[in-house]
């Protein structure tokens, strides 16, 4: 846009700047828009703001002709604590207003941040109601003002303009980011989100890297079952021979003859278990070994020289044809539940070529739209197909099932921060942790440890398990079994994390009479005054403290990171207050209270 919003040595008189009063605490806030032609004339807007609840409002602005549209809002910076983001590499410190936007579309991210105050109260939360053609979002500290600085635009048409929810009621960060779910959820549709893609799972990458075939996935699917896992992921590697990193062998989509030589017998063996059978495929490649090759380089987006592939172009409708036909393919044919889709995010590349006289949608967002609507159109309604971070706009919830963390390989506290970002925001949608791995000679309080760090996500397992020692073994069966049995809780509870500027040390979840907390660090645990509780210790220090309302007793028992009781019987409140009780590093505490 050629007129800057806002800048603090910006003028009121700023060409097609117009003032928005909101009526929010004194929130101020400006929209301004430009033609999209080459002079870069101001557009005439038009704009209403619609309260939708206390402290909630909706700024509706519309151009009188097309128009990229801006609107810019700030607020004091006081009492500020960190800033959220739904993209797995952000920090939750405050940036700087002058760093450069982000963009948001369908193929990565989502138009919604909160900066967050003491007590994790939001001092401001924002979502765009576009949540499939690019957004730009720029926020930020605003250094000359100390005051922290939002705008965001898209282009946008006088019959739809741009839409944004801003939410000022001081509630709880995560009720705020809850009211944006529902408020991207009301009228869209969303895919059925069946059993399995909330039940712990099994996935073949970390322990098989591509050395995949079907002998060992069905070993491992036949000890998964018995640990309690409901569906199987099976990654790269069942399409080639090839062993090596890199994407030069992908595209045709047919299984390697030698480690697979009857996929649709291997599948009814590994579904035999009672396991849903997932597989792998990095959709947008096609390498630069396979026949296809040559057919693509007139269609493609760009060359990725490390990955040895291409991005294929959507815009074209044969070559979405191809794609879908691919994977489509797995579930038609070989008899498999769902698909495992990585890499949309590489969709997004930075000045695609100019489509050619074969393609029927301008841009590529519109291409990747309708790839995902084409695909889907091919799939049972209950296939569960995952997604992963940070593809995770609201616009793909009626293609998917799941949503999985981005790689954080043996790093529990990444695998934590990101599973429960994606909790605030996905929706309908299952989350699911990344896989879970760890050193043959790890102790079983560390497994536990790791799968209590994902206890509001869906487990998805990646080791060898005929390898596992019988302490290991015990660890995995028993937090597997309590994910299963809590699952309505943990992941559709009232979820209530803590301080994000410290990465979440504790975690709660509640449901009709049940609180589940998770401890990550040495913070006190509110104790309810009736119900269940259960606490779930993944620190090292095992003195737990309560913190009770209320005199009484109570009934404790405490199991060790393998299930085994390690104490039972009647913990006395004396009084109001701080109580010590003691709980093991993977531990678990069930504290049972009459009122």
């Amino acid at each position: 846009m050629t007129a800057t919003i806002w800048q603090p040595h910006d003028t009121a008189a700023a060409s097609g700047v117009v003032e928005i009063p909101l009526g929010l605490g004194g929130l101020v806030a400006q929209a301004s828009a430009v033609a999209a032609d080459a002079a870069g004339a101001p557009v005439e807007l038009a704009w209403e703001v619609v309260p939708t609840g206390d402290g909630v409002v909706e700024v509706r602005v519309t151009p009188g002709a097309p128009a990229a549209v801006r609107v810019a809002w700030r607020v004091p910076c006081v009492d500020v604590t960190a800033f959220w983001v739904p993209d797995s590499g952000e920090h939750r410190g405050l940036p700087p207003f002058w760093r450069r936007p982000r963009q948001t579309s369908l193929e990565k991210g989502a138009p919604v941040g909160a900066l967050i105050g003491a007590g994790d109260v939001s001092v401001c939360t924002y979502a765009v109601a576009e949540v499939v053609r690019p957004v730009l979002i720029r926020t930020g500290v605003v250094e000359e003002t100390g005051d922290f600085g939002f705008w965001a635009e898209h282009r946008a048409a006088p019959g739809a303009g741009l839409v944004l929810r801003l939410d000022l009621s001081g509630r709880h960060f995560a009720d705020t980011l809850a009211g944006v779910a529902a408020w991207w959820s009301a009228g869209r549709g969303a895919r059925e989100v069946p059993r399995a893609a909330r039940m712990p799972a099994y996935s073949t990458w970390y322990a098989m890297q591509q050395h995949v075939s079907a002998e060992s996935v069905e070993r491992q699917a036949a000890a998964a079952a018995a640990l309690g896992c409901e569906a199987i992921i099976v990654d790269d590697g069942w399409h080639s021979d090839d062993r090596g990193r890199g994407y030069g062998y992908v595209g045709e989509w047919l299984p390697s003859p030698t480690a697979f030589p009857d996929m649709s017998g291997h599948v009814a063996k590994v579904r035999a278990h009672g396991l849903a059978y997932l597989l792998w495929y990095a959709l947008p490649f096609v390498g630069r070994h396979t026949p296809l090759w040559d057919q693509v380089q007139d269609y493609s987006l760009t060359y990725k020289p490390h990955m040895n592939a291409v991005v294929v172009d959507p815009r074209y409708p044969h070559i979405r044809d191809l794609l879908t036909d691919n994977l489509a393919r797995a579930v038609e044919e070989w008899g498999m539940d769902g698909l495992k889709i990585d890499f949309i995010d590489q969709f997004a590349v930075e000045d695609p070529p100019e489509p050619g006289p074969e393609a029927d949608c301008a841009t590529v967002n519109e291409g990747v739209r309708l790839l995902l609507a084409e695909l889907g159109a091919r799939l049972p309604a209950d296939a569960p197909i995952e997604l992963r971070q940070p593809y995770v706009s609201p616009g793909l919830w009626g293609q998917a099932a799941m949503v999985r963390a981005s790689d954080c390989p043996l790093s529990a506290l990444h695998n934590r921060q990101r599973t429960i970002d994606l909790r605030l925001v996905a929706g309908p949608l299952a989350v699911h942790a990344d896989m879970m791995m760890w050193h043959p000679a790890e102790s079983a309080e560390r497994v536990a440890v790791q799968l209590i760090n994902v206890l509001f996500a869906v487990p998805q397992i990646s080791v060898d398990l005929t390898a596992q020692s019988a302490a290991q073994t015990a660890a995995l069966r028993f937090w597997l079994a309590f994910v299963k049995e809590h699952a309505e809780v943990l992941q559709r509870g009232q979820l209530r994390p803590s301080r994000p500027d410290l990465q979440y040390p504790l975690v709660t979840a509640r449901g009709d009479g049940v609180v589940i907390a998770a401890r990550y660090a040495p913070v006190p645990v509110a104790a309810p005054s009736s119900g269940t509780l259960w606490l779930a210790n993944a620190d090292d220090d095992t003195a737990v403290l309560l913190t009770s309302a209320l005199a009484g007793t109570a009934r404790a028992t405490v199991y060790d990171c393998r299930g085994e009781v390690v104490g039972r019987g009647a913990h006395a409140f004396e009084a109001a207050g701080t109580h010590q009780i003691t709980v093991p590093t993977g531990g678990l505490l069930q504290l049972v209270r009459s009122g």
